[in-house]
C-alpha cells in the first residue's frame, strides 16, 4: 500500500544520469491518472510521458501547504475519480471525489481517509467504499453513492482498540476485502464486487495468531496465510462459496526462513514476491498447469516497487537498492521470460560492491547483514562505517533508494544494514523471536553485528556511527546504554526511546494497538520487568555515551515529543555525571536535539534534516566534507 508514499521527488544528477522517482498514477482504460505539478490530470496512456495532459483538480484548492497525490483509484466506468492528498508536514489526509466530464468538478471531499476503492451496484451506480481514521486509529467503513442519489453512510465499525482496517479490491474487482488486523492476527470480510449493498460474507472468524490475505480468481479464492506447521506463510485456496477455514486446501508452500514480500494475481498465473537468504526472487505459478518457476533476482537488488498493473499479459515490478535508483522488470507470461529495461546501465554496479554476511548472536543464531563499499576501496579497516538498524513489527529495514546514502558510497563509506530479529527479513518466525520478551534478542544481533563487521575489517569503532528512525530507535539507545564502546556516534529520526512510560499510557493513540509487539506493563508485571530491561530511557547511567542527533517532529502523534525530550534531558544529566567523575581532558559527546515543525512522523525527503545529520556525522567522525555536499547538489534540490 505504501509502495510509492515517499517517493516523489526528481533527482538530478550529472547529464547521462537522469533519475526520475515516480509519484502514485493508475492506469485505468485508456488512460494514465497522476500527478503533474500542483493538479491531478490524466492522459491517454500512449501519451503519458508527453505534456499533453487533462487537468482534472488543481490542488491548490485545498489551501493546502506542499499537497501531493497519495493514492488514485478511478470509478469503474470512469465517471469519477477518488484521490487522497497529503502535506509532507502531516499524516492527516483529504480524500477528494471529482466527476469526470466534459469540465471535471469536485463532487465531494472527505477527511481523514485512509484506504478507499471503488465498485459498481447492480443499477450500474458507483459505490466507494473507504475507512476512516482518528487519532491514527482506523475502524470505521463507510460508503457513498454521488450524483442525484448522493449517500454516505458508515456500515461497519470494529470495537476492538487492537485492530485496524483497510479495504482491497480483489485484481480481478469482483470482491472488495475488508481487512481487519492487529500486528499477529487478521480477519477479513468480503463485499460482493455485484451486489455491494448486500451484507458483507466473513471468510474465517480471527484466530489469535493466524494471518490471512486474500486474491481471487474464478470464483476461487486464494488464501496467504501462516495457518498451521511451520507457522510462516503459504498459499492456499478454497471456492469462494465456502470460505472457511475448514474448506482451505494448501496449494503451495515457501522454503524455511523465506520472507513473502507481497503477491499477485493474474488470469492463469500467481506471482509471488520472495526473500530467501537475503536475496530476492520472484516464483511464478501457472495456474492452469501448476507449474511453479522460481527466478533469482540480481544479486545487487534490495527491495520490491509494485506497480499498480492491470495487464493481463505481464507482471512488471521494480527492483531497487540504497545506492541505486528504481530498475523496472517485466516478466512476460507468453514467453515464459523475465525482461529488464534497457538503456544507460548505472555506473555504480561497477564502482560499488554489495556483500551478503551474517553474525553468530550469542545465541548460535546467524544473522544476515547487507554491506555497501566502493570496489577500489583500500584499507576498509580505516574506512568510516554507518550501521542501519529497525527490528521490530515484523517489518524489513527500509533499503529504498536514497541519494543521500549513494553520496556515502561514493565517498568511500561502508553502509552496512543489520537484518536483526523483531525485523521480517527472514519470516514471520524472525519478528515473533524478537518482540515481547524476546526483544532482548535484536538488541544481541545488533551487537554481533557491529563486532563481526569490525572483526572483518570493516571499519572500527572510532569511525562508526549508527543510524535508526522510529522503533529502530529503541535497539540503538539499548546498545548505546550497554556498549557505548562500539560506536563514535549516532543518529536519530523520531525515535522510540521511552517504551516504559508510552506503553502505560493507554491514551496515546497507539499504545492498545502496540501491546503485540512490546507487551503489556501496566497488567502484566512479567512484561514490565523485561522492558525495564532493555527501555533506552530507563537505563540511562553516568558513563561515557557516542554523540547522538535526533530529529524529532513538534506534532508527532506515533512517538511523541515528550518522551524524546525526556530522554535527550536524562541523557544530558548522566554525561554531566559522568564528566565530573572523568576529570579536566574528558571529550563530552555531543548531544542534540532537533525540533522540526509539523506533525508527520518521518519526513524521508527533507532537505534540512539529510544536511543536518550528514554533517553532524562528518565532524564527529572528523571528515572532510568538502566533496560530499558539492556531491549531494546533483541528487537534491537544494
Amino acid at each position: 500500500m505504501d509502495a510509492f508514499e515517499k517517493v516523489r521527488t526528481k533527482l538530478e544528477t550529472q547529464p547521462q544520469e537522469e533519475y526520475e522517482i515516480i509519484n502514485a498514477e493508475i492506469k485505468h482504460g485508456g488512460f494514465v491518472y497522476y500527478q503533474e505539478g500542483c493538479c491531478l490530470v490524466r492522459s491517454k496512456d500512449e501519451e503519458a510521458d508527453s505534456d499533453n495532459y487533462e487537468v482534472l483538480f488543481n490542488l491548490e484548492e485545498l489551501k493546502l501547504d506542499q499537497p501531493f497525490i497519495d493514492c488514485i483509484r478511478v470509478a469503474p466506468d470512469e465517471k469519477y475519480v477518488a484521490a487522497k492528498i497529503r502535506t509532507e508536514d502531516s499524516e492527516a489526509s483529504t480524500c477528494i471525489i471529482v466527476k469526470l466530464n466534459d469540465q471535471p468538478v469536485m463532487e465531494a471531499s472527505f477527511p481523514n481517509v485512509s484506504s478507499f476503492e471503488w465498485v459498481k451496484d447492480e443499477e450500474e451506480e458507483d459505490v466507494l467504499f473507504y475507512t476512516f481514521q482518528r487519532n491514527l486509529r482506523c475502524h470505521d467503513v463507510y460508503r457513498a453513492t454521488f450524483g442525484e442519489n448522493k449517500r454516505n453512510e458508515r456500515f461497519y465499525t470494529e470495537k476492538d482498540p487492537s485492530y485496524f482496517i483497510f479495504l482491497y479490491l480483489t485484481k480481478d474487482s469482483r470482491f472488495l476485502t475488508i481487512n481487519i488486523m492487529n500486528k499477529t492476527t487478521s480477519e477479513v470480510w468480503l463485499i460482493d464486487g455485484l451486489s455491494p449493498w448486500d451484507p458483507p460474507v466473513l471468510i474465517q472468524k480471527r484466530i489469535p495468531g493466524v494471518l490471512y490475505y486474500v486474491e481471487h480468481r474464478d470464483d476461487e479464492l486464494y488464501i496467504l496465510t501462516n495457518v498451521g506447521e511451520p507457522t510462516e506463510f503459504k498459499l492456499m485456496r478454497t471456492a469462494a462459496d465456502t470460505p472457511a477455514i475448514m474448506n482451505w486446501d494448501l496449494f503451495f508452500t515457501m522454503k524455511r526462513n523465506t520472507k513473502v514480500v507481497d503477491f499477485d494475481m493474474f488470469k492463469d498465473h500467481c506471482v509471488l514476491f520472495l526473500k530467501h537468504s537475503n536475496l530476492l526472487y520472484v516464483n511464478v505459478i501457472g495456474l492452469v498447469d501448476d507449474s511453479v518457476r522460481s527466478l533469482k533476482l540480481p544479486p545487487w537488488a534490495c527491495g520490491f516497487i509494485m506497480d499498480t498493473n492491470s495487464d493481463p499479459k505481464n507482471c512488471p515490478f521494480q527492483l531497487c537498492s540504497p545506492i541505486r535508483p528504481p530498475k523496472y522488470y517485466t516478466y512476460k507470461f507468453a514467453e515464459g521470460k523475465l525482461f529488464e529495461e534497457t538503456g544507460h546501465e548505472d555506473p555504480i554496479t561497477k564502482t560499488s560492491r554489495v556483500l551478503r554476511l551474517e553474525a553468530k548472536s550469542k545465541d548460535g543464531k546467524l544473522v544476515p547483514m547487507t554491506v555497501f563499499h566502493k570496489t577500489d576501496s583500500e584499507d576498509l579497516q580505516k574506512k568510516p562505517l554507518l550501521v542501519h538498524v529497525y527490528g521490530a513489527y515484523g517489518m524489513d529495514l527500509k533499503m529504498n533508494f536514497r541519494p543521500e546514502r549513494r553520496v556515502l558510497v561514493d565517498d568511500g563509506w561502508i553502509l552496512a544494514y543489520c537484518h536483526v530479529r523483531g525485523g521480517g527479513e527472514v519470516g514471520l518466525q524472525w519478528h515473533a523471536d524478537g518482540r515481547l520478551t524476546k526483544k532482548l534478542n535484536g538488541l544481541a544481533d545488533l551487537e554481533a553485528c557491529i563486532r563481526t563487521l569490525h572483526g572483518q575489517g570493516f571499519s572500527q569503532p572510532s569511525l562508526t556511527a549508527l543510524t535508526a528512525f522510529s522503533a529502530g530507535g529503541v535497539l540503538v539507545g539499548a546498545l548505546c546504554n550497554s556498549s557505548p564502546d562500539l560506536l563514535r556516534a549516532v543518529t536519530l529520526e523520531a525515535p522510540f526511546l521511552d517504551v516504559l512510560n508510552t506503553m502505560m499510557d493507554t491514551t496515546l493513540p497507539l499504545t492498545l494497538e502496540e501491546l503485540e509487539e512490546w507487551g503489556n506493563p501496566s497488567s502484566d508485571e512479567k512484561h514490565k520487568n523485561y522492558i525495564k530491561r532493555y527501555c533506552p530511557y530507563q537505563n540511562i547511567k553516568p558513563q561515557h555515551y557516542p554523540s547522538i542527533h535526533i530529529t524529532a517532529y513538534e506534532n508527532d502523534e506515533r512517538v511523541p515529543l515528550k518522551g524524546i525530550v525526556n530522554y535527550t534531558e536524562k541523557l544530558r544529566e548522566a554525561i554531566s555525571e559522568h564528566a565530573k567523575d572523568t576529570g579536566e581532558g574528558y571529550q563530552t559527546p555531543n548531544i542534540i536535539l532537533d525540533i522540526q515543525p509539523g506533525g508527520n512522523h518521518v519526513i524521508e525527503d527533507s532537505h534540512k534534516k539529510i544536511t543536518a545529520q550528514i554533517k553532524f556525522l562528518y565532524e564527529e567522525l572528523g571528515l572532510d566534507s568538502t566533496s560530499v555536499f558539492e556531491d549531494l547538489k546533483k541528487y537534491l534540490k537544494f
